[in-house]
C-alpha cells in the first residue's frame, strides 16, 4: 500500500488554488451580506445609538441644520443629538386621547439639561391650528413630567393635556421648552 495521503505534502499550486478560492468565497459572501443589510427594511431601530455613532456625532461641533418635517428625519435627529444630547424623539397619544406622551433617550446629560428644568414650561403646539398644550400640574403629584437632573442612557418624559382630543394621531406637533424646538414630530 502506499503512504497515506495526509502525510504528503501538497503542491504549492495546490495551496494557491485552495487560497484562491477560500479568499473568493469569504468576499462573495461579505458582499452579499452588505447588499442585504442595504435593501432590508429597517424595522426596528435600537432604542440607544450606537457607542462610535454617539461618540462621532457628538465630537463634532453642533451645527444647526433646517429641522426636518418628520420625527425620523435624520437632519433633524443629528441636530438633537448634536446640540440638545437626545435621540429617539417621540409623541404618542395616550390616555383614550386625553393626554399626548413626550418621551426621549437622552445621550448626553449636560446638553439636555435644558429639558428637565423645573422653572421651564414646556408646549406642545399642534401644527395644523396652533393650539398650545402645557403639562397639567395635579394636586398632589405635581407637574405631569420628570424634573430630575438627567442621566446618560435613560429615557424621559412629559404629558401634555389634551383638550377636547384636539391633538389625534397622525398629527404634526412642535415641542417647546425653553431653547428647545423640536418641529414637525408625528404623533403616533
Amino acid at each position: 500500500m502506499g503512504e497515506p495521503m495526509f502525510n504528503k505534502p501538497l503542491s504549492r499550486t495546490l495551496v494557491l488554488w485552495w487560497g484562491l478560492l477560500a479568499s473568493i468565497l469569504g468576499t462573495s459572501t461579505i458582499f452579499a451580506q452588505a447588499a442585504q443589510e442595504k435593501t432590508a427594511p429597517a424595522v426596528n431601530q435600537p432604542r440607544a445609538a450606537s457607542p462610535a455613532v454617539t461618540a462621532a456625532a457628538l465630537s463634532q461641533p453642533a451645527a444647526i441644520y433646517p429641522t426636518a418635517t418628520t420625527s425620523g428625519g435624520s437632519r433633524a435627529a443629528l441636530m438633537y443629538l448634536r446640540r440638545w444630547g437626545v435621540e429617539n424623539l417621540v409623541v404618542r397619544a395616550t390616555s383614550s386621547g386625553a393626554m399626548v406622551r413626550f418621551s426621549y433617550h437622552v445621550v448626553d446629560a449636560n446638553k439636555a439639561k435644558m429639558l428637565n428644568e423645573k422653572r421651564v414650561t414646556p408646549s406642545l403646539i399642534l401644527e395644523r391650528t396652533g393650539q398650545r398644550f402645557e403639562v397639567p400640574t395635579e394636586e398632589k403629584v405635581g407637574q405631569l413630567r420628570q424634573v430630575v437632573e438627567p442621566q446618560n442612557g435613560r429615557e424621559y418624559w412629559m404629558l401634555f393635556g389634551n383638550r377636547n382630543h384636539a391633538v389625534k394621531r397622525g398629527d404634526r406637533v412642535d415641542i417647546v421648552v425653553g431653547n428647545f424646538r423640536a418641529s414637525g414630530l408625528t404623533v403616533e
